[in-house]
């Protein structure tokens, strides 16, 4: 799924190309920093998994966004969302990297997702977090989520159960 770039105050969330997987796989299969996300540590990837980074671009249930810093053009982190069949759910992700984190930069990514699904008439936010990632907690507080449920993920590749916390926001 594609859209037209969200603008935040000191980002640019545009649209992941293919030029953007060596990127992302810094960030979500590596062991510190995608220890919380369900992908694969670098080292549990297979060919399969490597071949979804080359059609995500191409995806039309999920979209995929690259943050970047407008200033600098780096790239910030990695964030997504899924529309609901109706469009009146989007469930959000967000990621940043290392180099970048405490900064307010998942806030921004986050809140620009939340105001975009908003515009394109959702009625309510969710989101899943690791039981252990706290700053996700507290960002999820701090956005005006509630927790609605729990349940349990498999980290792909591996036999590792994640907890999980299912928050809603409703706008």
């Amino acid at each position: 799924m594609k859209i037209d770039p969200i603008q935040t105050t000191r980002l640019v969330l545009r649209n992941y190309t293919k030029a953007d997987m060596d990127f992302v796989i810094s960030i979500w299969n590596d062991p510190d920093m995608g220890k919380y996300l369900p992908d694969p540590s670098i080292e549990n990837v297979d060919k399969q998994y490597m071949k979804a980074y080359k059609t995500m671009e191409e995806y039309e249930e999920c979209c995929y966004l690259i943050s970047v810093f407008v200033e600098t053009g780096e790239l910030i982190g990695t964030c997504s969302f899924v529309p609901g069949e109706d469009g009146s759910t989007y469930d959000l992700g967000y990621c940043v990297h290392k180099k970048f984190q405490e900064n307010g930069y998942a806030t921004e990514m986050a809140q620009g997702m939340i105001d975009y699904a908003g515009a394109h008439g959702a009625r309510e936010i969710t989101a899943t977090v690791h039981k252990e990632n706290v700053a996700s907690i507290a960002l999820m507080r701090k956005l005006g989520f509630t927790i609605v449920g729990e349940t349990q993920t498999r980290k792909i590749g591996t036999d590792i159960i994640m907890g999980v916390y299912l928050y809603r926001l409703e706008l």
